[in-house]
Parts: structure tokens; sequence; C-alpha cells
């Protein structure tokens, strides 16, 4: 039996982890929809798991609704070209860690630098909250292309 690996190639991880928009989106038991901004994110090792940071001081909806079902779906978007993935797959939710804080604090550096060369002002942007956050720990399922386009949509094939 083949080891099973992930649609999350090497090149996609230094997507995720850089300074792009993550969107995180959840919803409750009757399928209302609830999405947040997050703050950071970190592949595992093996690329099977992401721990993506949400606010907890704009994280309550989101929290309720994956106490009331683990599904969630991850949206990530370089701001400068569009280049978007998608991640869907089941979660489980903790405090994130005081090690974890550097994590939200490199993405704010680098969100604030990504949205500056688009023309947003630094000082604005920087005001983001980012601490502290919860984590998000995703169970990989899927990973689609959502850069607009013709191949939006399309499902990325798991590859070693």
């Amino acid at each position: 039996m083949a080891a099973e690996v992930s649609a999350v190639t090497p090149d996609l991880v230094d997507l995720l982890e850089g300074g792009v928009s993550i969107f995180v989106g959840t919803s409750d038991a009757e399928r209302r929809p609830e999405a947040i901004r997050a703050v950071g994110a970190v592949v595992a090792p093996d690329r099977k798991k992401l721990t993506v940071f949400v606010p907890v001081a704009t994280a309550k909806r989101t929290v309720d609704n994956l106490a009331q079902r683990r599904e969630i779906a991850v949206g990530f978007s370089r701001t400068l070209d569009h280049l978007s993935i998608q991640i869907k797959g089941r979660c489980d939710v903790r405090l994130a860690t005081d090690a974890e804080r550097s994590v939200c604090e490199r993405y704010l550096g680098a969100y604030v630098e990504a949205l500056y060369v688009i023309g947003l002002p630094r000082n604005l942007t920087r005001r983001m909250t980012v601490w502290p956050a919860y984590a998000l720990e995703v169970e990989i399922r899927d990973v689609f292309a959502q850069t607009p386009g013709p191949g939006a949509g399309q499902r990325l094939e798991a590859k070693s």
C-alpha cells in the first residue's frame, strides 16, 4: 500500500505561510455561514495538516461554529496577482501558545508589506489585531485552485 501524499506541494507552503490574505469559512449547525480574517498559518512538515490562527477578539462565532460542526474552508489569496488556494477539512480548536505568537506577528509584518505594495498605508494596516489567537488545526482533505480564470475551482491532486 502506497503512502498517502499531500496536494499541498512545497511551493504552496511558501504561499500559505506568507503574507497573503487568509479567510476562514465555517457554518453553524443550521449551515448559516460565517467568515473571519485569519492572522497566519503554518503547514505541518508532512503537509497533511495546517494550523491557522484567528484573533480571539473576533472569532467567537467561528469557534462556536467549529464546536457544532468541525468542517472548515480556508482561502488564501496573494494580493498582488490574486494567486488563490482553498483548503477544506476537519478542524480542532485550541488557544494558540505563547511560542506561536511569533507566527502571527511575522504574518502581520508580511501582510502589511503586501498591502503596502498595492497602495494601502502601513499605519492603517499595521493596526490589525493578531493576539491573543486561537489555533485552528485543520486535517487537510481537499485543496482547490481559486485563482480567477479557467482553472478556478479545480481540485489539486496529491503529489509526492
